[in-house]
């Protein structure tokens, strides 16, 4: 007697979507591309629109993100440490799908990306007071500068290694209060909507982190003349791209810091930690006061 034949199953197609608002949206375009490696996976292709979007939403949350206390900004990204810690399992595959890597190579950037984001959070009660200071002045007063945020920074997430580049990237102007936009890896996005459920499960505010997957050539030059854009973050671009993107950016005065890649062995070493990363997007804000005689 023969075996009973296994049924025959489809693949459950996916796709990846851009993560506006809080919500996990398709583009407005309709427009997605293949995942390599992956036939029954696509992934959103973001359009100037969904960028608009974006921006309108770190917009509205800047203020109640910014106005958060020191302390509660770090349990919000404590928190998404703790997401991330959770699901490095998850992590660590998509990694493996997306880069090639061996599972050995995965697990270190998933840990890495776990490590950074926890550094950052212990960051926010204390950033303020590194950055702050008391200038001296000729006359009965007292000056004090203390940093404060830009705006909404939007961000061109290095391509490699695409999560804890993007952990690198984006988390550092949250510390200070700002709203990010981001732009993911080009080379392996699914890490960078992982990233994305990470941030919604550990309940960051609406708005406050955006991430679009996409053509960074596309979406670049837009952020750079977005008038609600304040500061614009990249690492490792072309120079005559980077050039460009300086030029239009500076017409309204945005803060640009555009880096170029670090090797592979400075991503992942202690002393890539810096706080200049995070009081990259803030200003001095200078009060005066009365000095008693």
């Amino acid at each position: 007697m023969s075996k009973p034949r296994e049924p025959l199953r489809l693949d459950v197609r996916t796709t990846y979507k851009l993560f506006i608002g809080g919500d996990f949206v398709r583009s407005e375009s309709e427009r997605t591309e293949a995942v390599a490696g992956d036939d029954a996976a696509r992934v959103a292709r973001a359009s100037r629109q969904d960028l608009r979007l974006a921006v309108a939403a770190a917009k509205r949350a800047f203020e109640a993100w910014s106005g958060a206390t020191p302390p509660a900004r770090g349990e919000a990204l404590y928190r998404l440490a703790e997401a991330l810690d959770a699901r490095r399992a998850q992590s660590i595959e998509r990694l493996r799908a997306g880069s090639k890597a061996d599972e050995t190579e995965a697990a270190r950037e998933a840990d890495a990306a776990i490590d950074r984001t926890l550094w950052y959070a212990g960051w926010c009660d204390k950033y303020a007071l590194v950055g702050s200071a008391v200038a001296p002045v000729s006359g009965p007063f007292a000056a004090f500068a203390q940093p404060e945020p830009l705006g909404v920074v939007a961000v061109l997430a290095p391509d490699e290694p695409s999560l804890l580049g993007l952990v690198a990237s984006a988390v550092p102007p949250l510390v200070s209060g700002n709203t990010v936009v981001v732009v993911a890896s080009e080379n392996d996005p699914r890490s960078a909507v992982g990233f994305a459920e990470c941030a919604a499960a550990a309940g960051l505010p609406r708005g406050t982190l955006n991430v679009l997957t996409g053509r960074r050539i596309e979406l670049a030059p837009h952020f750079a003349r977005h008038p609600d854009v304040a500061g614009l973050h990249a690492f490792g671009l072309d120079g005559p791209f980077a050039a460009e993107l300086e030029r239009v950016a500076a017409e309204d005065l945005k803060r640009c810091r555009i880096l170029p890649a670090p090797s592979q062995a400075d991503w992942y070493s202690s002393e890539s930690l810096e706080l200049a990363d995070v009081v990259a997007f803030t200003r001095l804000k200078t009060v005066w006061q009365p000095a008693l005689i």
